[in-house]
């Protein structure tokens, strides 16, 4: 069950759709052009988006401050785009919906493994 939580959180957060000038481009794809893209202000915040990401198939996934930890480096650059681009451009529903049950999912995904953590001790 809590492997579900953790996909579908996972798979909504890379279904995220940054609307551009011509498309809307996924969250996950900006990422990573944008990690790979030199010299660009927001290079570092793409490779915590990453690193948050990755985060969660490693073995640190199976610990509490594990799961909070890629939670934080994975909200920082959604945080950050909506800091620097006003909130009217966001009023779309494929990046609402997708936003919202990657935040839902995984923090029932992180309550979930804090439930087990206290259970298994």
């Amino acid at each position: 069950m809590k492997d579900t939580f953790k996909m579908v959180s996972l798979f909504s957060y890379s279904l995220i759709i940054l609307k551009g000038q011509m498309i809307g481009i996924p969250f996950i794809l900006w990422l990573i052009f944008t990690s790979l893209e030199f010299g660009n202000n927001e290079q570092v915040f793409a490779l915590l988006g990453i690193t948050g990401f990755i985060l969660n198939f490693t073995k640190y996934s199976k610990l509490i401050w594990g799961n909070a930890l890629s939670f934080i480096l994975m909200i920082i650059p959604l945080t950050k785009r909506l800091i620097e681009t006003p909130i009217e451009k966001f009023n779309y529903l494929s990046f609402q919906i997708p936003l919202m049950v990657f935040i839902i999912t995984y923090m029932i995904f992180v309550l979930y493994s804090k439930k087990e953590d206290v259970k298994d001790t």
